[in-house]
């Protein structure tokens, strides 16, 4: 199943609030770790690390 929306980001820490304002959802902090890709729990957006991202620092 295609996700709603697919979003490039350029850091692994992310927050989404449904980008509809009023209409979109709670803020949630998501943290991809080690994947290249998380969805939002809410909203199904799909954050994809960019490849010219900078190294997770391994915290």
């Amino acid at each position: 199943m295609q996700p709603p929306e697919t979003i490039e980001v350029d850091s692994r820490e992310i927050a989404c609030d449904g980008g509809g304002g009023a209409l979109g959802h709670p803020r949630v902090f998501l943290n991809m770790g080690e994947n290249k890709a998380i969805d939002c729990p809410y909203c199904g957006r799909q954050f994809t690390l960019s490849a010219d991202a900078p190294a997770s620092a391994g915290h």
